[in-house]
């Protein structure tokens, strides 16, 4: 991967931004530092034999240690991390008390769904007015794992590069930085394949492909169109939905949608109405912050295809079922 633009000036800044209370993500997820997690996270194991299981902290590191190991010399900041699901216990000395009786140290937690992303800010490229930053990052959610099983079973994991928008820290991936479906038994093969992930990226290609939606257009006529479409789209049979684009934002993401392209401070339409691809990109990737952490990747990598298709509708001149 080609180091696309150092600018060590801006570094100081960048720091600022990841300190703030603004997330790649929000919805039902709370902030959490990875010292936290060693420190106060018990550790979900194979029932069969007791063995530990590969752990956040343990997933995060190996991250970490992947980006350092690629990106030698580059600056890698600390990690951002959201964590949901939470998984209460209590020591066993503790078994027979009142819940609001427990002291701190007689409780234990761990959280079943994860999220985290390391920026890598000296790896960057503006876009629209928009500074990217590269991000390489994963999802966690043990629920996807068989915990009954013995150490050695196959365990789920999903992992990503990409570009983070600094502008409102929306996250921006494509088809070749994202594995979704990594089915690992050792913590050495998982950072192997981050490191895989990280080599193979072409980062200059996806970022010219994000160059030119903002010089592609709707106008506010198709605009609308596309939102209708969309609802429609969540009413069709499996048959029905099998020639078009696919379509994962729900109800909720759609009204999101709808407002920010009036009210966005960065990205809504223009005075006649009109939106590029670029800002209309950022609207989706905005109310993606709003799904959960398990549906996360998965829309966001959505976003990407689906106005990916609508700019090459544009550009040929061709139907495009959400448009038309």
């Amino acid at each position: 991967m080609e180091v696309l633009q150092v600018t060590p000036d801006n570094l100081i800044d960048d720091l600022k931004i990841t300190s703030t209370a603004n997330s790649f993500i929000e919805a039902n997820t709370i902030e959490m530092s990875l010292d936290e997690i060693q420190q106060k996270h018990i550790v979900p194991v194979f029932t069969k034999d007791n063995e530990t299981a590969i752990s956040h902290s343990e997933f995060i590191q190996g991250a970490v240690d992947a980006a350092k190991g690629y990106f030698n010399g580059i600056t890698i900041l600390e990690p951002q991390i959201r964590v949901s699901h939470p998984i209460k216990g209590r020591i066993p000395e503790a078994r027979n008390k009142p819940a609001k009786e427990l002291l701190e140290h007689e409780k234990t937690i761990f959280y079943e769904r994860m999220a985290f992303l390391i920026e890598i800010p000296e790896i960057c490229k503006e876009i629209n007015g928009n500074k990217l930053s590269l991000v390489v990052g994963g999802v966690k959610a043990y629920n996807e794992d068989n915990l009954y099983a013995k150490k050695g079973s196959l365990e789920h994991f999903k992992i990503f590069i990409g570009f983070q928008n600094k502008v409102c820290l929306n996250l921006c991936i494509w088809t070749d930085g994202i594995k979704a479906d990594v089915k690992v038994n050792s913590l050495d093969e998982l950072v192997r394949l981050i490191h895989k992930m990280i080599k193979g990226f072409q980062a200059e290609a996806y970022l010219n492909i994000l160059a030119e939606f903002a010089d592609l257009h709707i106008s506010e006529r198709q605009f609308a169109q596309m939102l209708g479409k969309a609802k429609l789209y969540q009413q069709l049979s499996n048959n029905e939905k099998s020639d078009k684009p696919q379509f994962l934002f729900g109800e909720n993401n759609l009204s999101l949608i709808a407002l920010l392209y009036y009210k966005s401070p960065f990205f809504a339409r223009d005075a006649n109405g009109n939106i590029n691809l670029w800002n209309l990109y950022n609207l989706f990737t905005w109310a993606n912050k709003s799904n959960y952490i398990d549906r996360f990747l998965e829309r966001g990598l959505n976003a990407s295809e689906f106005i990916s298709g609508i700019a090459t509708a544009i550009k040929k001149d061709s139907y495009h079922w959400f448009l038309d």
